[in-house]
């Protein structure tokens, strides 16, 4: 990282992490199971190829991804979550259900965020599990102007 701007823990979060492109591609490696460069590039969101090339490049330099060769096809990188990023899994699910609170059109589904609410320790648990075993923890955000099968 850069030279430090102050002392903040929050000043301090954004520089490592904090800009829009950053935290979805850490959303998209820790509840979407996207591990390639391909699969980044393919989110709803349609980064720019430099932009997400740049973030890439700076969450592995900062410890949020590791980056490893496909071993099937060695011009592929996987983009792996380190331990750090891990532990930011309690704040993106408070980004969450802060979003499901005040977004009338979240694809968040009610009963996750129900289940949240009740057992938190043990849905953080569950999505820890889940990325270990390389499962996906949610399904696809669904694009503007589709259903969610959220019901409000």
């Amino acid at each position: 990282m850069s030279e430090r701007r102050s002392n903040c823990p929050v000043t301090f979060a954004l520089d490592s992490y904090g800009d829009k492109w950053s935290l979805l591609i850490l959303r998209d490696v820790l509840f979407l199971g996207k591990r390639t460069y391909r699969e980044f590039a393919e989110s709803d969101e349609k980064i720019a190829t430099n932009i997400l090339a740049n973030r890439l490049e700076k969450l592995e330099r900062n410890g949020f991804l590791k980056k490893t060769r496909n071993p099937e096809n060695k011009r592929t990188n996987f983009y792996n979550p380190t331990l750090k990023t891990m532990d930011l899994i309690p704040m993106l699910l408070e980004i969450v259900q802060w979003s499901a609170k005040y977004d009338d059109q979240t694809a968040v589904p009610k009963d996750f965020i129900r289940k949240l609410k009740r057992d938190r320790f043990g849905v953080i648990q569950d999505i820890k599990e889940k990325i270990k075993q390389g499962e996906r923890i949610a399904p696809p955000p669904a694009s503007p102007g589709k259903k969610t099968g959220r019901k409000g």
